[in-house]
């Protein structure tokens, strides 16, 4: 499995984007997914994350009520919509699949995408 995520930028404090995570090579429909970003300087952490078949989300208390994780298993990929965004929402984002249900730890996931980098400016 192959992961491209993509849409990331720079963006005012207030302002939206919406992250995109591409699979190929293989089916991602029967996979839990799930979003990290890493902060200089801090650990990767944990955002948000979907079972497979979309029907349960998850997300950290610091974006809960601002970013949702709508997955379209149709065009094997997932999404990271992303509203009402702070500074401290800047930070690399990396997506990832994982066989074995939704982690919200790293080693929980079996593949990951190269990250894309969202800049919130105040």
């Amino acid at each position: 499995v192959q992961l491209q995520a993509s849409g990331g930028g720079l963006v005012q404090a207030g302002g939206s984007l919406r992250l995109s995570c591409a699979a190929s090579g293989r089916t991602v429909s029967r996979h839990a997914m799930g979003w990290f970003r890493q902060a200089p300087g801090i650990e990767s952490e944990f955002v948000a994350a979907v079972t497979w078949s979309g029907g349960n989300t998850y997300y950290a208390d610091s974006v809960k009520g601002r970013f949702t994780m709508p997955r379209d298993n149709a065009k094997n990929t997932v999404y990271l919509q992303m509203n009402s965004l702070k500074p401290e929402d800047t930070a690399v984002y990396s997506c990832a699949a994982g066989g074995g249900g939704v982690g919200f730890k790293i080693h929980d996931y079996d593949y990951w995408g190269q990250g894309t980098l969202v800049t919130v400016s105040s």
